[in-house]
């Protein structure tokens, strides 16, 4: 493989301050949890009063934006802040109707939906209650946001904070620039996947009209077993089969298992968004409606030009929003969703029955339908498909010329002790949770130690290019904290582009952009980013596996701006990060280096 760079059991939603009369923000939400007793046909949390304009006639209009305002530049003055209080406890829940231990915020798997409109300031208080017999730390990342001169509320243990010990609370600030969907979760081990995490919806426009948002729909793997239990099958002799797996927090294990099957409801005639986004460990998915069509109208949090599809490939930490419409009632009155585990990448014992059931009735008869034709395969969805609606061409011309160019090789080897670990950048990632990137560079310090993997990118506003090639036959979901990225390239063996076809000659279009892109196995992947967000940010497979084998580097931007930074605007960031690691440090918990990459 190579690498190539040039360069709290309460859940309140409550405003603080009066919002713009121009932009409509009603504070009330509805938490529906996906593991409690009595299971709500689906956990959706969407406001009742969308921005001006918006309606269901007229998607593409928000207040005085509309789709086609950049949102790269310009984000709306709503002058409102939206606060929640979330609480990490461990619970003995049953997803799929087997009860075992898990780790919940505010008591359920997926956690409560963070709902905002576009433009609105984030404060969200995290509060660790784990019993220090657990020696759980957390931390919260929120996937997928640029974070925009916000680098410290990344929430990424290691660089940009010290975990948060049992009994500590931490306050994440953060402005909702974007719009769309996304998730949350935990950036701490394989924490994650032991139930730490949920959705985001950001209300904005959208690409193309639908009558009802019916909300996040989380996909993600799950087994009998916790991943911590898992994790030396993983780093020993490979990811190990799971059994299981989840939609939105619940399904039945065993043809005639315990559990309960996800359940939607739909109307006839109408036409319904559904926000669907992968959370595995290790699970490729794609998801389908039997005898229904699926409308794609964003990719991550990227409004595209919509395209139709039966069958959509998610990989890991990849979001997409679709419109589906009602219009087969005459058909039956219940049809199969389908989220399947490709057994091509990731093996899951319970592959076939990974359905939920979309009614036009009341009656619970289960359906009789049949799926979309598909084959088993570990494939992003068509580059050609992802067209933004707004497109940032790639110019990589005179004064443009990217500022580095640099070799990096990759690896997947075994240590001494027999572990495999990946190498990215010649090393395998691995941090001190008590010296965060940030905190260094903060103190100051720029004696990294070996194993930081850091890739140092000081120029502002040029261009980055990272290309990554393997010749392992393992794909990789390759995901960018801080950034959207230009898929400028993707595909089988390595990056061999035709003359005058390479990034540095590539045709200023509409390139695709995501944060999160497939590294096909075998195969290449090319992005391109520019220098415009100060801070240190962390560049992964989100396979949960590989990352904490170490498959990731930190890109750390324009380091001279992130000094100044921590004296000027981030001064109260600053004292909150030092008083964080002050805390972790007199919690009695671990303190040296993780069993993984620390991250």
């Amino acid at each position: 493989m190579r690498v190539v760079v040039t360069l709290l059991g309460l859940f309140v939603a409550r405003s603080t301050c009066t919002p713009s009369t121009r932009h409509s923000s009603n504070s009330s939400l509805e938490w529906h949890q996906g593991t409690a007793s009595t299971l709500p046909l689906l956990n959706a949390e969407t406001r009742s009063s969308p921005c001006a304009g918006n309606t269901a006639d007229n998607r593409r209009q928000w207040c005085e934006y509309d789709i086609h305002t950049d949102y790269t530049s310009t984000t709306p003055d709503t002058g409102a802040v939206r606060e929640f209080w979330f609480e990490l406890a461990q619970a003995d829940l049953a997803p799929d109707g087997r009860t075992r231990w898990t780790l919940a915020i505010n008591g359920s798997i997926p956690g409560p939906t963070i709902v905002v409109d576009w433009g609105d300031t984030v404060i969200l208080h995290l509060r660790n209650s784990l019993p220090s017999s657990v020696s759980n730390a957390t931390s919260m990342h929120f996937h997928g946001l640029r974070q925009l001169n916000t680098n410290p509320m990344d929430g990424v243990v290691s660089i940009t904070q010290c975990p948060i010990a049992p009994g500590q609370m931490m306050t994440y600030r953060w402005r909702a620039t974007q719009y769309g969907t996304t998730w949350y979760h935990s950036h701490i081990g394989l924490q994650t996947w032991e139930g730490v995490f949920g959705g985001i919806i950001i209300n904005g426009p959208a690409s193309t009209n639908y009558d009802e948002d019916k909300g996040v729909i989380l996909l993600n793997d799950w087994d009998a077993r916790t991943v911590d239990e898992l994790w030396d099958i993983a780093q020993r002799t490979g990811p190990p089969t799971l059994d299981n797996a989840l939609i939105n927090g619940t399904n039945i294990f065993g043809d005639d298992g315990p559990g309960r099957r996800f359940q939607m409801s739909f109307a006839p005639g109408r036409s319904y968004r559904l926000r669907l986004g992968n959370a595995a460990c290790d699970t490729h998915f794609k998801f389908s409606i039997d005898h229904h069509a699926l409308t794609v109208i964003a990719a991550d949090l990227v409004p595209i030009e919509p395209y139709i599809t039966n069958v959509l490939d998610i990989a890991i930490g990849q979001r997409y929003d679709v419109i589906v419409h009602a219009d087969h009632a005459s058909l039956a009155s219940a049809f199969w969703l389908r989220a399947t585990p490709q057994l091509s990448c990731s093996k899951n014992l319970n592959a076939d029955n990974i359905r939920g059931i979309v009614r036009y009735d009341t009656t619970h008869s289960l359906p009789n339908s049949t799926a979309h034709a598909s084959t088993d395969s570990c494939t992003d969805e068509d580059p050609a498909h992802l067209i933004p609606v707004i497109s940032h061409p790639l110019d990589l011309t005179g004064d443009n010329d990217p500022f580095y160019n640099e070799t990096l090789p990759a690896t997947l080897t075994p240590t001494t002790h027999s572990i495999y670990r990946w190498q990215l950048h010649g090393t395998s990632l691995q941090l001190n949770w008590t010296q965060p990137t940030l905190r260094q560079l903060h103190n100051p310090h720029t004696q990294f130690h070996t194993t930081a993997g850091l890739l140092s990118v000081p120029r502002a506003d040029t261009w980055v290019l990272i290309i990554i090639e393997t010749s392992v036959p393992i794909p990789h979901p390759v995901h960018l904290h801080g950034h959207d990225f230009l898929l400028v390239a993707q595909g089988a063996g390595p990056y061999a582009p035709s003359p005058g076809q390479g990034p540095l000659h590539h045709a200023a279009g509409a390139l695709p952009k995501r944060d999160t892109a497939l590294l096909p196995a075998s195969g290449h992947l090319v992005l391109a980013f520019r220098t415009d967000n100060p801070g240190a940010w962390l560049l992964h497979c989100h396979v949960g596996w590989h990352l904490e084998q170490g498959f990731a580097v930190q890109v750390v931007e324009r380091e001279d701006e992130i000094r100044d930074f921590f004296s000027g605007r981030w001064a109260r960031e600053g004292a909150l990060l030092e008083q964080n690691c002050v805390d972790w440090e007199v919690s009695g918990m671990r303190q040296g280096w993780d069993n993984g990459s620390g991250v």
